[in-house]
């Protein structure tokens, strides 16, 4: 059954406009609650099932392709899709498309905590949200797999993935270890060699640094140094929002002391909460720090890398599917990516579905998907108007 791959009946020759690319994203950018995971399952419920404009073996390679450099992984795959339909300029529409209502959003709640000092009460609808956000995830990993697990091999590959994350390495180091696993377990088949899969022992063997010598004062609020500050955090730094509030808190508390623990904490859950990018995080420093300009900034510094890293690594994809080694090896990073998709499912469920109401959210919101294939953003909007009812 696992060497099964199901036939694609979708085609990349449909042909899109950018204000159509525009409009998808806008929608995207203000219904994608939940972080990068559930991010992914919507676009590929919008782009590969609904819409058909990239099949799922390319959504796979430009999920694998983000899952290697730095940045919000989500936010390069819709930049990634952007590219592959309209070139420079779909890039630029469908990244800043995806990107402006959650900037706009988060400006807008960092001016009321500017002015009252607290975040507003957001307790019930993140409770229907977040089982609802769970069975999407679980839909989508359902239906990446099939076309994602050619073979055996990259089923164990799977399970050794998670089985490495739950052990606590590194994301990157998971993907490295995927990738290189199904390298040579290819190398090893195409000369004829009978040999167990060995997975050596990996431990962390790098930590980021960033701006670890703490001044004794304030230094001075600079927008250039903001920006700068940003540029350098989004060119470097892997994995979750729990990643990056370590950048940003030695970057903004422990160096520059511009931000006290309390507005970092805050900053950090309203980039959860609203839909879109969770690196919008910046948006909301940028404008405490430095109000709308700040903002402005902000969120210019820590996206720009991603821009400039998919336009740089696009062109690379469709190269590495011609070489069969290359191929192998970008499919472990597509099945390891994959795994820590499903790990994250795994770590948000337990936290989210916490009673009867949550797991009916859970169970229902599955069957409606699954049966009916209705659009993920009115599910989202139905189980947040019914955790706002029930809290």
């Amino acid at each position: 059954m696992l060497a099964f791959q199901p036939k694609e009946t979708v085609t990349t020759k449909v042909q899109v406009s950018l204000a159509e690319i525009a409009l998808v994203f806008l929608k995207l950018g203000m219904t994608a609650f939940g972080g990068p995971a559930a991010h992914i399952a919507m676009m590929e419920d919008e782009f590969v099932r609904k819409r058909q404009w990239i099949t799922q073996t390319e959504f796979l390679d430009r999920l694998a392709a983000a899952s290697l450099i730095p940045g919000p992984s989500s936010t390069e795959v819709a930049i990634f899709i952007g590219q592959s339909k309209r070139g420079w300029a779909g890039l630029v529409v469908g990244g800043c498309c995806f990107i402006i209502p959650s900037a706009v959003l988060v400006t807008l709640i960092a001016a009321l905590y500017a002015r009252f000092g607290a975040l507003p009460k957001f307790a019930g609808i993140l409770y229907g949200i977040k089982p609802a956000v769970i069975a999407i995830i679980l839909q989508a990993l359902g239906s990446l797999s099939r076309t994602a697990i050619k073979t055996k091999s990259l089923a164990v590959i799977g399970v050794i993935a998670i089985i490495l994350n739950a052990l606590g390495i590194s994301p990157l180091l998971v993907l490295a270890v995927s990738g290189i696993a199904a390298y040579g377990a290819v190398w090893l088949r195409k000369r004829g060699v009978v040999a167990l899969l060995a997975i050596p022992r990996i431990r962390r063997l790098s930590t980021f640094l960033l701006g670890t010598s703490a001044v004794a004062v304030t230094a001075p609020i600079s927008l250039v140094r903001l920006f700068l500050s940003f540029l350098k955090i989004g060119a470097v730094v892997f994995g979750s929002g729990y990643v990056l509030l370590a950048f940003l808190r030695a970057e903004f508390i422990d160096h520059l002391r511009w931000l006290t623990e309390r507005q970092l904490i805050d900053a950090v859950a309203v980039g959860q909460f609203t839909p879109g990018p969770v690196f919008t995080t910046a948006t909301f420093i940028g404008y405490l720090v430095a109000g709308i300009p700040g903002a402005v900034l902000a969120t210019m510094g820590i996206f720009l890398p991603g821009f400039v890293l998919v336009a740089s690594s696009g062109p690379l994809i469709p190269r590495l599917r011609q070489s069969a080694l290359a191929s192998a090896t970008l499919d472990g990073v597509v099945v390891g990516s994959l795994a820590l998709i499903g790990v994250v499912a795994w770590q948000l469920g337990r936290t989210s579905v916490i009673d009867w109401i949550t797991l009916g959210i859970l169970v229902v919101s599955g069957v409606v998907l699954i049966r009916f294939r209705i659009n993920s953003a009115w599910i989202i909007a139905t189980a947040g108007f019914i955790g706002w009812l029930t809290r």
